[in-house]
């Protein structure tokens, strides 16, 4: 528990947030309609805090992604309602306008010299007014149906008809058994190189945790129509950019980087190709909150994206990331902005006004933060 203390303790925060907020709505947080409006409306936002944390692990900062999101939905707005493109390839395109920005970006980062807090300052104010000259200060609408799907679309139902959504029962059973092969696979490569491990009985006791937290999610979400289009697109997300992380050479290029870059270039890593990469991702991420952001709202606004590089930033903070690099999970954003996403759901339900619901996060950031700071200097006592 000491050695991942940041983690624990952030799960358990989200823990507590959701009880509070059960009792305190009077168990509307959880029913299975506000559970699936939750995750869509926060979806983007877990998109662009995933490569949000990527970018500070590496050691920089991206201020750009809020503008870049509102470029990106005008740019699929202008080719889906004007131009009459298929929505696939409108998608398509707006993901390589997303990861051409981010090489822009990033080229100036990694091969210029320029500290990434101008370069993204810059691009902030560049993207935003290319979305109001694109639009020209007016909103397009609407999109088809299949674009609008992937924001506010579920996964059809399929088989016979019971009281629960199929397909969604199936996955939750698939994600029981992945998770339980992980666990067991983790602990005998832990034991195999003498590492600690739980005793027997708390690691059974978390097998059995996780299994039952999967299981009551699962039925919640197969209760209403089932897993959201957008909650796939995250998992999907979540596994891959986790793997890279975890285990891919350039993933350990990043935390070397973030860590210490002095001596990652000493020890070979190529810190501009790997910090070029890291922008791209982001880019391409950015752009594909856009693409879901726009089809939430079934336009696209020239005000969109307002202040969601802060929310990005802010869900990788409380998520785990650390200011001087080096430090943070993919998984810890998601928590990070499941937070930030409770938080704003459970302040609304109960009636507490967005002046308060900002100085509430506000704290919660300062709080974790500062547990970051307290955890840093405890180990270097």
């Amino acid at each position: 528990m000491r050695g991942h203390m940041r983690q624990y303790g952030m799960l358990t925060a989200l823990v507590f947030i959701i009880v509070l907020f059960q009792i305190w709505t009077d168990g509307t947080l959880l029913l299975p309609n506000n559970v699936s409006n939750l995750i869509q409306q926060n979806g983007y936002i877990l998109i662009l805090a995933m490569g949000m944390m990527i970018v500070i692990i590496a050691g920089h900062i991206d201020l750009s992604v809020g503008s870049l999101v509102a470029f990106v939905g005008a740019m699929a707005a202008v080719m889906m309602v004007k131009h009459d493109m298929p929505w696939v390839l409108a998608l398509a395109l707006s993901l390589l306008i997303g990861a051409v920005a981010g090489a822009w970006q990033g080229f100036f980062i990694a091969y210029v010299g320029i500290p990434s807090f101008i370069v993204t300052l810059a691009g902030m104010l560049l993207f935003r007014g290319l979305t109001q000259i694109v639009l020209e200060g007016q909103s397009l609408s609407p999109f088809p149906s299949g674009f609008q799907n992937l924001a506010k679309g579920f996964i059809p139902e399929m088989g016979p008809y019971t009281q629960y959504h199929n397909p969604t029962l199936v996955i939750g059973l698939v994600a029981i058994v992945f998770l339980l092969l992980r666990e067991r696979r983790d602990r005998k490569r832990q034991l195999a190189y003498d590492l600690d491990v739980l005793p027997t009985g708390l690691w059974v006791a978390k097998c059995v945790a996780l299994t039952a937290a999967v299981v009551a999610f699962t039925l919640t979400l197969a209760s209403f129509h089932g897993v959201p289009v957008v909650m796939l697109v995250m998992t999907g997300l979540l596994l891959g950019l986790g793997y890279v992380m975890r285990n891919a050479v350039v993933g350990r290029h990043v935390y070397a980087l973030g860590g210490n870059k002095a001596a990652a270039k000493l020890s070979g890593v190529k810190d501009q190709r790997v910090t070029f990469l890291v922008f791209v991702n982001m880019g391409v991420l950015a752009a594909l909150a856009g693409c879901v952001y726009a089809a939430r709202l079934n336009a696209g606004t020239p005000q969109a994206g307002l202040n969601f590089e802060l929310e990005a930033i802010a869900a990788s903070f409380i998520g785990g990331a650390s200011m001087s690099g080096g430090v943070g999970t993919v998984m810890g954003a998601v928590i990070g902005g499941l937070v930030l996403g409770v938080l704003n759901n459970g302040m609304s339900l109960v009636g507490i006004g967005t002046d308060y619901q900002q100085v509430i996060k506000g704290l919660v950031l300062l709080a974790a933060v500062g547990f970051d700071v307290w955890n840093k200097r405890k180990a270097g006592r």
